[in-house]
């Protein structure tokens, strides 16, 4: 798929979408020398392979921490950062493009980063087979790709069906983080995430956007975009405390 900017690359939810919709979309690219050297030496501690059964986190990342699901990350650079900063938060991060896989796997070995595990699956799966319900004290989604066309908005990541659950993967108290800079993607995104009765949006302005935390990064792309007048939207939601959700 071709994000709004290079910062993800986000599976697309099926789930409960028509079957010719892939759960995401392959990007071309190749796969450096230096990436695949980091496959080699690093994959073995940092990639987790598809299974069909909840994941022990705990044994997973060598310590008991709250974990952040990060769908898509495309080549990496801010999920490094964001790991960086947040030393004491695991993150679990998915992404199908395998040089996006290896130029995050570079970055933790460049930066001697610890606290990310990898898995190259379809996100959808992953959330679907590969996490229990509650488990999740956190979710991010940076800039899925926005399908501009009209006919093609069925095919954009967040729909109810998806929002729902993620919702039970949440721990009660635990956020979802979105953004776009696709002004049109951001209002429809508003309204998905307002009308999930598990989310209560922590937005204090009338126009229901959050300011951008100060965890996530400014990319290149980003500031390229404010320099031209585009904005960027981030949407930040809390499951309910009380909501006491089906998990399916």
């Amino acid at each position: 798929m071709t994000p709004d900017t290079d910062l993800a690359n986000p599976s697309a939810a099926n789930i409960a979408h028509p079957r010719a919709i892939r759960s995401y979309v392959l990007r071309a690219g190749r796969t450096t020398i230096g990436q695949a050297k980091a496959f080699e030496t690093l994959g073995p501690q940092f990639l987790l392979p598809y299974q069909d059964a909840p994941l022990d986190l705990a044994v997973c990342f060598g310590r008991q921490a709250p974990t952040v699901l990060e769908i898509g990350f495309g080549m990496g650079d801010a999920t490094a950062k964001i790991a960086q900063t947040l030393p004491d938060i695991n993150f679990l991060c998915c992404e199908v493009h395998q040089p996006g896989v290896g130029a995050l796997l570079k970055h933790i070995g460049e930066r001697g980063i610890a606290n990310i595990r990898i898995v190259q699956h379809d996100a959808v799966q992953v959330l679907s087979h590969m996490l229990a319900p509650g488990q999740l004290a956190g979710i991010h989604i940076f800039f899925p790709d926005p399908w501009h066309k009209a006919r093609h908005h069925k095919r954009r990541l967040i729909q109810p069906p998806l929002v729902a659950q993620l919702v039970t993967r949440l721990a009660p108290g635990g956020y979802l983080h979105c953004a776009t800079d696709w002004q049109p993607y951001a209002q429809q995104i508003l309204q998905v995430l307002s009308t999930e009765t598990g989310l209560t949006n922590t937005a204090t302005t009338a126009d229901g956007f959050a300011p951008k935390p100060a965890y996530r990064p400014l990319t290149k792309f980003e500031n390229r975009g404010i320099k031209l007048g585009h904005g960027v939207w981030d949407l930040v939601f809390l499951r309910a405390e009380h909501k006491d959700r089906a998990t399916h």
